[in-house]
């Protein structure tokens, strides 16, 4: 396990353990539990816990600097509607099987829609689209079929 999961596990138990959703960190204080550069927490913080995966992350520098994570808890129609209107032109395949993930895990989708979904929008299915296109047209698919579960 890398330094990066080790800080998203030990916040994603923190956040749990708050019970209210909200966690409030200093950077310097992560960065030296875990001995690694403040640049490895911002890492984390935007790759495991954005916007896509259900969390806010405020973030204010300096001497009393912190990081507030709080998880989002909304219905499954806001959770939906905020994701499709997230999706920008083109999505890649990693991107498109997070936001899935998130969805399923959230409840938001069943997961064998979510992995239906995930193949129709795999690489292999549009083989056929010039591979410059497939984001954009990944991002077409998974718009609609999303807006049809609203």
């Amino acid at each position: 396990m890398g330094i990066s999961d080790l800080i998203a596990a030990f916040l994603q138990e923190s956040l749990e353990e708050s019970g209210d959703g909200v966690l409030e960190v200093q950077r310097s204080d992560l960065a030296q539990r875990f001995n690694c550069v403040p640049s490895q927490i911002n890492y984390v913080m935007s790759t495991r816990f954005s916007p896509e995966r259900g969390y806010i992350v405020e973030s204010r520098r300096g001497g009393n600097g912190y990081i507030r994570i709080t998880r989002v808890r909304v219905d499954r129609q806001t959770l939906l509607m905020h994701v499709i209107n997230s999706l920008g032109e083109g999505v890649d395949l990693p991107s498109a099987r997070a936001i899935l993930a998130n969805l399923a895990e959230a409840g938001a989708l069943e997961e064998t829609l979510a992995r239906t979904i995930l193949a129709a929008v795999s690489d292999k299915a549009l083989a056929a689209v010039p591979r410059q296109n497939r984001d954009a047209v990944r991002a077409d698919i998974l718009r609609n079929v999303l807006i049809l579960q609203v």
